[in-house]
């Protein structure tokens, strides 16, 4: 097996990384969001050099912001679709690395931090696991035995619409496609946008209607999918007690329905362990994937 390229593609940022099979770091840097034609030329120039000092690329595995179309049968396959980014609608990450001819693995940004985490941090030794972040956006991935699962396109739980508690003052949302949705209520611009303030500012109060939020996404995301652990992170999550809150509050929604969740949720609802790590440690993870099987590494569920 040749050496593996990963590439964890973000809004402001790419991390780009050579790795050795085993999945060792040889080299890596960062390249700043810019234009598409711009960005995937830095990228290419650098992935061409690193390839040169270290060896040649076997396969590409590729973590990116969305949303992306993720159908191998398209025709568009590595696109990308409706983004906010501008200029990014229809830039295709085949196109970009066509230039190596080496496969290309390509999945969403949270599920390279799921696939992370399942290979080497939080979510090592379970068999599913669902990653879910929580900061500017909401989404969330999940891995089953190793791969990520989508359907007709890639999850987008970030958009489900939670229950809202009776004390709730509500609060129209900031989704402009869905106001209230989870994202419209708790992501970081949407706690601002409605108390003025970041949550690690925020009341205890306002500390509790977040994690009741999250619980009812949580509780939901627990009867869907059977996660063996839920690993929440992201800029929300630094807010003292968000976290622990979370657990009970999950744990109390589920009512004793789900009996792997009636128990003290400690080792099931955790911060990441990778940090930073984890997106460019799941794209490395999704270029092994495709050399030890061919086919495309997502699956439906």
């Amino acid at each position: 097996m040749g050496l593996i390229a990963g590439i964890e593609a973000g809004g402001t940022k790419f991390v780009a990384a050579l790795a050795s099979p085993d999945g060792r770091l040889l080299d890596r840097t960062r390249i700043a969001t810019r234009a598409p034609a711009e960005t995937f030329a830095e990228l290419a120039e650098w992935f061409a050099a690193t390839a040169r000092r270290h060896g040649p690329i076997a396969a590409f595995g590729v973590a990116s912001f969305g949303p992306l179309d993720l159908d191998p049968a398209s025709p568009t396959h590595g696109s990308f679709t409706t983004t906010p980014k501008p200029g990014w609608s229809g830039a295709n990450w085949h196109e970009a690395l066509g230039q190596f001819g080496v496969p290309v693995a390509i999945d969403t940004d949270v599920n390279g931090a799921a696939m992370g985490e399942w290979m080497a941090g939080a979510g090592r030794g379970r068999r599913t696991v669902a990653y879910t972040t929580v900061g500017t956006g909401i989404g969330t991935g999940v891995v089953t035995d190793g791969r990520p699962l989508f359907g007709a396109s890639h999850y987008e739980m970030g958009h489900v619409r939670p229950a809202r508690p009776a004390l709730d003052d509500g609060w129209h949302g900031n989704c402009p496609f869905h106001g209230d949705c989870l994202e419209g209520l708790v992501s970081g611009p949407a706690i601002i946008a409605r108390w003025g303030t970041d949550l690690s500012q925020a009341s205890e109060a306002q500390v509790m209607l977040v994690a009741d939020y999250l619980a009812e996404f949580a509780a939901s995301l627990a009867l869907m999918h059977a996660p063996d652990v839920m690993i929440f992170g992201g800029g929300v999550f630094n807010t003292p007690g968000l976290l622990e809150a979370l657990r009970e509050k999950t744990r109390a929604k589920l009512a004793g329905y789900a009996a792997f969740y009636d128990r003290p949720l400690d080792d099931v609802i955790v911060a990441p362990a990778l940090g930073d790590g984890a997106g460019i440690t799941g794209a490395i993870a999704l270029g092994r994937s495709i050399l030890s099987n061919p086919s495309p590494p997502a699956k439906s569920r």
